[in-house]
């Protein structure tokens, strides 16, 4: 049994950066034999053919953000607020002798 080439409207594998999973979707968009344009069929978002390939991510900036964030550091945003002072005594049960 021999595989036909896709046709319009046929349904498809490919990755979705919408949805950012490997779904269904129609192909909308040909030249020649070769898939040019697809629809998810889940969120209805048009897109060129990807071949089921996500997009590439810079893996230095999420890195760079990770070790901020294991020093205790944020790039911004406020600072988190510091913990109450302890009061003298406050360790002791109420009604304890002394």
């Amino acid at each position: 049994m021999t595989t036909r080439p896709p046709r319009l409207g046929d349904t498809i594998d490919d990755y979705c950066s919408r949805c950012r999973l490997l779904l269904n979707h129609a192909v909308v968009g040909m030249v020649g034999e070769e898939v040019r344009k697809v629809r998810c069929l889940t969120c209805h978002n048009e897109h060129s053919y990807r071949h089921g390939q996500a997009g590439r991510r810079s893996k230095d900036a999420v890195s760079s953000l990770f070790e901020q964030v294991l020093r205790g550091r944020l790039p911004s945003g406020p600072a988190a607020p510091a913990p109450p002072a302890a009061t003298p005594g406050a360790d002791k049960k109420k009604g304890a002798p002394e």
